[in-house]
């Protein structure tokens, strides 16, 4: 996957964590989120043996992934 395409399904992601979680960022955030999230949904799917392909499984990984980065932020930092 090329860097524009990672970095527009990090945005997409990021934003789609955003709106599911009831939080209210940024543009840069959102990428940063959503890369994140990319990163900790590919090391999951990596560890249960999950292949992922194609523009939506990739942004339905990584959304998932930011979700999980969004609620563990939150355990932490109070809203």
């Amino acid at each position: 996957m090329g860097w524009i395409a990672a970095i527009l399904i990090g945005i997409a992601a990021g934003w789609l964590a955003e709106t599911l979680m009831g939080r209210n960022h940024g543009l840069l955030t959102n990428l940063v989120v959503g890369v994140i999230g990319g990163l900790i949904s590919g090391f999951i799917a990596t560890q249960l043996n999950i292949g992922v392909s194609g523009l939506l499984g990739t942004l339905i990984f990584a959304t998932l992934g930011a979700v999980i980065l969004l609620f563990v932020v939150g355990l932490f930092k109070p809203r």
